[in-house]
């Protein structure tokens, strides 16, 4: 049974993913990691969503603050297991409905080296 679970960066099972995250992005960033990973801080973080499978953290992503209309998509890590089961998407959709609630208008999501341009929602 899936469960969508609103927290933030202090929570252990968001820490114990993003993780996993970090060791899946050493090996697809190369030589490239340490200077991406200087933007991946998750301390400052105080919207985080757990994706839980039966009680067991797989997926999980976040937001932090933009600027006063616009939050930036942090940490988004779906584990192999659930890819492709549209978890992410609701993750995302959550993170979403969270940041809008907050009076937020847009969303930006940067990826290595593209950065993809503000999105209304």
């Amino acid at each position: 049974m899936l469960k969508i679970v609103r927290t933030n960066s202090t929570n252990s099972d968001f820490t114990n993913l993003v993780k996993q995250l970090d060791a899946y992005l050493k090996i697809i960033d190369g030589a490239e990691h340490d200077f991406y990973n200087q933007y991946n801080n998750i301390d400052v973080l105080q919207h985080a969503i757990i994706a839980y499978y039966n009680n067991i953290p797989f997926d999980c992503g976040a937001f932090k603050i933009f600027n006063n209309v616009c939050v930036e998509i942090k940490r988004m890590f779906t584990d192999p297991k659930t890819r492709k089961t549209g978890v992410a998407s609701k993750i995302l959709n959550e993170l979403e409905v969270w940041a809008k609630e907050l009076n937020n208008n847009y969303c930006i999501l940067e990826t290595g080296k593209r950065q993809i341009q503000a999105v209304n929602f």
